[in-house]
């Protein structure tokens, strides 16, 4: 995780990245609260949500971790040590300036959000500054995500299929011959904290 990306004068903070699906709210429980408030990176969530509701996701992660957690707004830009969750209905993408931007363009793999489109946008803003994190889910969002992520030089970390709840997501982000590593769910914040020490000690 270098920092010679040609966009990255506006914002020299790292990117955490997470999809999931099935049995995903659990999964971000056990990640969030291995993360530490002075996480030196933001953290943008892309978990399938029922449009038919008002979501309450962001009051039930909270507790959990001692990092903000809201839900994504439109024109923000993202801060390290907060949590910024797609909203139901939206895809979460990340604009040329670095702000955060909310889509009502069609679903993609059945889903929005979605993570493809997450993890696409930024990777092409934030490069090498991505660690992008693939959780439980029972299809198969995240692969085209996790090729944009490592064509630009982030890094992929997928949930252990032999552990996660639903293994669609993470199986089929292995499949891509992409990621980096692969890990149990609490396996990840730890790991996430040394990746981010390494590029802070680089």
């Amino acid at each position: 995780m270098n920092s010679t990306h040609p966009h990255e004068s506006h914002d020299r903070s790292a990117i955490v990245m997470v999809a999931s699906s099935a049995g995903g709210v659990q999964g971000l429980r056990t990640l969030l609260s291995g993360l530490d408030a002075r996480l030196p990176a933001s953290v943008l969530v892309a978990q399938h949500l029922r449009r038919s509701r008002e979501t309450r996701i962001a009051a039930v992660l909270s507790p959990h971790t001692s990092l903000r957690v809201k839900l994504a707004e439109g024109g923000e830009r993202p801060r390290a040590g907060e949590v910024y969750i797609a909203p139901p209905d939206h895809h979460l993408c990340v604009e040329a300036d670095g702000k955060l931007s909310l889509s009502k363009e069609g679903p993609v793999n059945f889903a929005r959000p979605a993570a493809d489109p997450l993890f696409e946008s930024a990777s092409q803003v934030y490069g090498p500054l991505i660690i992008a994190c693939v959780l439980t889910g029972s299809d198969g969002d995240g692969a085209r995500g996790v090729e944009a992520v490592k064509s630009r030089g982030g890094i992929v970390i997928v949930e252990d299929p032999a552990t996660a709840t639903f293994h669609g997501m993470p199986r089929s982000a292995i499949e891509t011959g992409q990621v980096d590593f692969v890990r149990p769910a609490e396996g990840i914040a730890p790991l996430i904290h040394q990746l981010l020490q390494s590029a802070g000690d680089s």
